[in-house]
């Protein structure tokens, strides 16, 4: 079919895009790489939306923490990936996870479907000359692609490493030696009984037996290019977290502090002591057979991987489903090269979205993908583009990458209430539920008034 606009990419941002631009009418021609005989150094299938990371989207509390707040705006601007978060999701407190299979999957299914999309699959080499265009490639960005945005950018592309979390088959995990318990026993309406984690304590010799395995273990080398690469601290790896001090994961990614372990109980704490410290590990499919080990995210060489989580309590006979990893992502300077409306400066038929534009996370870089999809709607039908209020999360986030953050020192950022207009006359105590009760009352009103772009 004749296309609308083209949209490069067929990640999460890539496909909020064009689910966005679809059900508002415009034809979309989807050019996913993936599929066309070319992959990447992370990617494990064709599908679209693939999550390569975590399969959790993070809390889903909208009162009291940002990222929950973005996920309920999401939802009410109709977002694909909360829709097709719902149906794939699993068992995991007061987070939001994903059976990244079945997620995929529904997305997929749910773009096939529409006939204002078209997906192909296709290597794009360069930025095209014309024609409406929404560039949404992620960190993973193939070389040549990557070489046409630096000459069309006149900037240095930025870069920082991401590390993948090892899983693990539930079954091969020693359930005598392990418990599953939520941290202070939080749970919401979806969590199980008992809890959402299961808990591998760990003594203190146990402990310090193991971060001495971190700073010891075999690492992937870095190539010259790569050497002076900065780390992204939302997914740092867990051997580079071990190095700033030898009690730096006991505070961290490894903190027992409100975990009962019913196998060291004692008439003092008859519901069991908290561990020195401990690996949890959160369910990764609906089906529930495999599990990631939480905070995990590792460049330690495989067969390193192996041998050290296997000395985990309750790891001894772990089979693991996948190993960690690492790769290179690659981002734009976003507050220098784009406009308020994600268009980049010079070629302003193109639009950047999703985590190329210097956001984290997957609802981040989705919700980045759904705003970019509704301002080339807007800019196609002749409307004019109000952006969302800078008090929500969709507005605070924009507003970060698109000028206010300082583009000598741009780094990726998750949403957090450090994005938002502050409120100094609330007690500190209250903040959190202020940011979120003034964002759901302006998010309501700018909703209210976009009649004027198609739907």
């Amino acid at each position: 079919m004749t296309h609308d606009i083209q949209i490069i990419g067929g990640g999460l941002a890539g496909s909020e895009a064009a689910w966005q631009l679809a059900r508002r009418g415009f034809k979309v021609r989807l050019s996913e790489m993936r599929g066309s005989g070319e992959t990447t150094a992370a990617h494990q299938t064709d599908g679209l939306a693939e999550l390569v990371c975590s399969n959790s989207f993070r809390s889903d509390d909208s009162d009291k923490n940002a990222v929950g707040l973005l996920h309920d705006e999401m939802r009410r601007l109709d977002s694909i990936v909360m829709r097709a978060g719902e149906v794939a999701r699993v068992p995991a407190g007061s987070a939001m996870a994903v059976d990244r299979d079945v997620f995929s999957a529904e997305v997929q299914r749910t773009l096939d479907e529409h006939p204002n999309v078209t997906v192909v699959r296709e290597r794009v080499d360069t930025l095209p000359a014309s024609g409406p265009t929404i560039v949404a490639t992620g960190p993973l960005t193939a070389q040549s692609l990557a070489e046409s945005i630096v000459g069309a950018t006149g900037q240095d592309r930025l870069a920082f490493f991401d590390a993948i979390a090892p899983i693990v088959h539930r079954d091969s995990i020693d359930m005598s030696k392990c418990w599953i318990q939520s941290r202070w026993n939080k749970r919401t309406e979806a969590s199980n009984e008992d809890g959402d984690y299961i808990n591998c304590p760990m003594t203190k010799e146990q402990y310090l037996a193991f971060h001495q395995g971190l700073m010891d273990g075999e690492k992937t080398e870095f190539r010259e290019w790569e050497a002076d690469t900065p780390y992204f601290d939302g997914c740092m790896p867990i051997e580079v977290m071990a190095a700033r001090g030898v009690e730096t994961l006991r505070y961290g990614p490894m903190k027992g502090v409100g975990l009962d372990n019913p196998y060291d109980t004692t008439e003092e704490h008859p519901q069991g002591r908290w561990p020195y410290a401990v690996v949890q590990l959160r369910q990764d499919n609906k089906l529930g057979t495999l599990w990631n080990m939480v905070g995990f995210q590792t460049k330690l060489k495989y067969g390193a991987q192996v041998e050290l989580f296997r000395t985990i309590p309750g790891l001894e006979n772990a089979e693991f489903a996948r190993l960690g990893g690492l790769h290179r992502n690659t981002f734009i300077n976003s507050p220098l090269v784009l406009d308020r409306q994600l268009r980049l400066r010079g070629a302003e038929h193109i639009r950047f979205a999703g985590q190329i534009t210097g956001c984290e996370g997957y609802v981040e870089s989705s919700a980045v993908g759904l705003m970019a999809g509704m301002m080339a709607a807007a800019e196609m039908s002749g409307t004019e583009w109000t952006a969302p209020p800078r008090t929500t999360a969709f507005g605070a986030l924009l507003s970060h990458i698109t000028g206010d953050a300082e583009a000598d020192t741009f780094q990726p950022m998750n949403v957090n209430f450090g994005l938002f207009p502050p409120l100094h006359e609330v007690k500190k105590k209250q903040r959190k539920e202020a940011y979120t009760s003034r964002a759901k009352a302006e998010m309501g009103e700018w909703i209210a008034n976009l009649e004027a772009v198609p739907a």
